[in-house]
């Protein structure tokens, strides 16, 4: 029975860590995709800015 509740833990532990990690990593993740997209419009914009004048 010892046996069990110690695996039983172990396993209920593996899953928290697993899902922390998980969560981290997702984290990580939309915040790089977050700064390429706010880098790329920033660069759409100065593009649309310096088009615009040299259209006027």
């Amino acid at each position: 029975m010892q046996e069990a509740a110690s695996s039983l833990g172990r396993r209920l532990l593996a899953i928290v860590v697993l899902a922390v990690a998980a969560w981290i990593l997702l984290k990580i993740v939309i915040g790089i995709v977050a700064g390429i997209a706010t880098t790329l419009a920033v660069i759409v914009a100065v593009v649309a800015v310096i088009w615009a004048v040299r259209t006027l």
